[in-house]
C-alpha cells in the first residue's frame, strides 16, 4: 500500500533497491537533496527494512515498498498499469532512479505516469575506474546543479544520550572470502574481556549462522551480549550507542561508520578505492585480501589507535 503524504509540498522521489551497503553508500545523495532544497519532501522507493534508516535519521519523509505487487507492470513492455502506482509517481517533481534497467522499460514506463523529471543513475559503479561508489552515485545530481557534494554517508539518530562502555563486533558477512578466521575472532573476544574494561555486543543476522553463539560460547555472559535478527532500525539505535565498532567489508560496517563509531574495517578481496566506509573514524586494515593472513595483534593494535573513550 503506497502510504499518502502531503499534498502541497513538491516532492522527490528516490528509488533504490540492493543491499544493507548500497543503501547507506546512497544516503549522501538524500543528504545533498535536503540541503539543496530544504522545502521538498524527499521520499523512498525500495525495501522499508533497509530504507527506514532514512526515516530514522530525518534524511526521508516516507518509505515505499518497491516488492509491492503493483509495480511488476512497471518493468514489462507495454503493461497495464495499475492506476494507484501510476497517480503515485505522477505526483513527483523528480524521479531519481538507481534500478538497473539496461533497456530502459521501467524508465519509459514511470515518464509515460508524469514525472516533471526522470534522472537516471548508475546503480553500481565500475569497477575499472577509481571512484569511490558515493561519488558514482552522487554524479547524477549535477543535473539538478548539485555539485561538490559530502560524500559520506552520515546518519545522526536523535535522543541517543552518551554512549555505552562497549564494543561492537560483527563477525561475519555474506561471503566467507570476506571473513577473518572465526577462530581469531574467538581469541579476540577473549583478549578484549581479559585485557579491556569494555563489554562486547556481537551483532549478526541470517548470514552469520550459529558462529555468535559459538563465540560467545564459555565467555562470561555479564560483559557479552548477542544481537542478532533484530530489526535495521532497532539495531542502529543499539548499535549507535556503541563506543566503537570491528567488522569486516559489509553493510554493517557502512552503517557504524554512518553512525560516527570508531570503525576498523578488516578488509578482505573488495576494491577498497571504490567500496570502503567513508568517515573521519573509520581506520581500514587490508592484509592484502587474505585476510586470514591478518594477526590477532595487528588487529588488537588497530583497536587501541581507534578514538575509544574506554580504552
Amino acid at each position: 500500500m503506497i502510504e499518502p503524504t502531503s499534498a502541497k509540498a513538491p516532492r522527490i522521489l528516490v528509488i533504490r533497491g540492493g543491499a544493507i551497503g548500497d543503501f547507506i553508500l546512497t544516503l549522501p545523495v538524500l543528504a545533498a537533496l535536503r540541503e539543496r532544497f530544504p522545502g521538498v519532501e524527499i521520499e523512498v522507493l525500495g525495501y522499508p527494512r533497509i530504507a527506514s534508516l532514512a526515516l530514522s535519521g530525518g534524511l526521508a519523509k516516507a518509505v515505499h515498498a518497491i516488492e509491492s505487487p503493483g509495480l511488476a507492470m512497471f518493468f514489462a513492455r507495454g503493461g497495464s498499469f495499475d492506476l494507484e502506482w501510476r497517480e503515485f509517481f505522477g505526483q513527483f517533481a523528480i524521479v531519481i532512479s538507481y534500478l538497473f534497467d539496461p533497456d530502459k522499460i521501467f524508465e519509459t514506463n514511470v515518464k509515460s505516469c508524469g514525472p516533471c523529471q526522470f534522472i537516471v543513475a548508475q546503480h553500481r559503479p565500475d569497477e575499472a575506474k577509481p571512484i569511490h561508489a558515493s561519488d558514482v552515485f552522487l554524479k547524477p545530481l549535477e543535473q539538478l546543479t548539485i555539485f561538490e557534494s559530502d560524500p559520506v554517508a552520515r546518519l545522526e539518530l536523535p535522543g541517543l544520550g552518551k554512549r555505552k562502555n562497549c564494543l561492537a563486533l560483527h563477525p561475519g558477512s555474506g561471503s566467507e572470502s570476506k571473513n577473518w578466521p572465526e577462530e581469531n575472532w574467538r581469541e579476540l573476544v577473549g583478549h578484549l574481556l581479559d585485557h579491556s574494561p569494555l563489554n562486547l555486543l556481537l551483532i549478526g543476522g541470517e548470514a552469520e549462522g550459529d558462529r555468535l553463539q559459538r563465540l560467545a560460547n564459555g565467555m562470561p555472559s555479564d560483559r557479552l551480549e548477542i544481537a542478532q535478527h533484530i530489526p535495521l532500525p532497532e539495531l542502529a539505535l543499539r548499535l549507535a550507542k556503541c563506543a566503537g565498532y570491528v567488522g569486516h567489508d559489509t553493510g554493517m560496517t557502512h552503517l557504524a561508520a554512518a553512525l560516527g563509531l570508531p570503525t576498523l574495517v578488516l578488509w578482505g578481496p573488495s576494491n577498497e578505492t571504490i567500496w570502503r566506509p567513508l568517515g573521519e573514524k573509520v581506520r581500514v586494515l587490508n592484509q592484502h585480501s587474505d585476510l586470514t593472513e591478518l594477526p590477532l595483534e595487528t588487529v588488537v593494535k588497530g583497536i587501541n589507535a581507534l578514538d575509544v573513550e574506554a580504552f
